[in-house]
């Protein structure tokens, strides 16, 4: 084992590394392994969609000041940015 080795700032002892080599020699439920999922949750019935946004260092810097200022994601921000447009454009005569 190498020396002083962590997983996130939890130091990794030989006792530790024994009961996981003892599990994996048990084998897995694949199943519940399946059942349990992959990657975030998700953030509704149906699958979520990554889209690339390209934006400038301002207004980067701008998103995170103000996530910071509210405790929330860029994510959240954006979230919310497009919920309020989708909002006052249905109030708006078109």
């Amino acid at each position: 084992m190498v020396e002083n080795e962590s997983i996130d700032g939890t130091p990794v002892t030989e006792e530790q590394i024994e009961a996981w080599a003892a599990e994996a020699e048990r084998g897995y439920d694949v199943d519940a392994l399946k059942r349990r999922g992959r990657g975030r949750p998700g953030r509704g019935a149906e699958a979520s969609q990554v889209v690339a946004l390209r934006l400038t260092p301002e207004e980067v810097a701008a998103l995170d000041a103000r996530a910071a200022r509210e405790h929330k994601t860029r994510s959240e921000l954006i979230r919310e940015a497009l919920t309020a447009l989708d909002a006052s454009r249905s109030i708006r005569p078109h």
